[in-house]
């Protein structure tokens, strides 16, 4: 039966890998940094949509509440209207 001949781990081979992985947490790290930068910009952009949003949707309200007051008013005059016709 052969016998693989396993590579032995030298110091000089482990610093070799602890830097590596230092490298590579290094650019995750500065990874997540651009994430959490680019996600706080979205949030800002969101919030400023949101507010004029808002702003839209109160000035269409008060377009329906004032289209609602006009249609009960002339529905309004047209029962008094009506009332008035017939009792002549």
């Amino acid at each position: 039966m052969a016998v693989m001949a396993r590579e032995a781990r030298t110091d000089e081979r482990l610093d070799d890998l602890r830097g590596d992985m230092n490298k590579s947490f290094a650019r995750v790290d500065s990874d997540i940094r651009e994430i959490r930068a680019e996600m706080r910009q979205m949030r800002a952009e969101m919030k400023e949509g949101f507010d004029r949003m808002d702003a839209r949707f109160d000035t269409l309200q008060r377009t329906m509440i004032i289209s609602l007051a006009g249609i009960a008013g002339s529905i309004a005059a047209s029962v008094i209207g009506g009332i008035v016709v017939t009792q002549l």
